[in-house]
């Protein structure tokens, strides 16, 4: 990866979760199975649709980002799981792969010099790649934070 210019940098950094933010690995490091599909009285969401929600939502923000071809998405239905529980533990797996496979994603295209951060995204409407970038690091926290509080709320029963 080269040496990414200073906004870049902290750009990547705010992504990654570094500073003020927990990272991704952090909230999912060891979480327990039997708790992925349970809700906590007085949460609107389980783990698992936490999870889910993350991945989609990622997703969507880096196709938008460089797919000129960008179908928008139906909010809410294609934005959150059909099922409160993962279907096994391999979903879940599978979900935090690709979550961490998107993210990569997203940084790779920050860290591209020849990538224009500030410039319109030619099939949005205004938007730009730095926008969805630090989107994509707000939505990733404030969601975050909600899995990590739903956990200790299940651990704390």
């Amino acid at each position: 990866m080269p040496n990414p210019d200073p906004l870049r940098k902290h750009v990547l950094e705010l992504l990654r979760g570094k500073g003020a933010h927990l990272s991704f690995d952090d909230a999912v490091a060891g979480f327990p199975t039997e708790l992925r599909g349970i809700k906590p009285t007085g949460a609107p969401h389980t783990p698992w649709q936490l999870l889910e929600h993350l991945r989609i939502a990622q997703w969507d923000m880096l196709d938008f980002s460089r797919n000129p071809a960008y179908r928008e998405m139906k909010w809410p239905d294609d934005y959150w799981p059909q099922t409160p529980a993962p279907p096994d533990a391999a979903a879940w797996d599978h979900s935090v792969q690709q979550f961490r496979h998107d993210l990569k994603a997203m940084e790779d295209l920050i860290v591209r010099p020849e990538v224009d951060l500030t410039a319109r995204i030619p099939h949005g409407k205004g938007q730009t790649i730095l926008r969805e970038a630090l989107l994509v690091a707000d939505h990733n926290s404030y969601h975050l934070g909600q899995l990590v509080f739903v956990r200790k709320m299940l651990e704390a029963v």
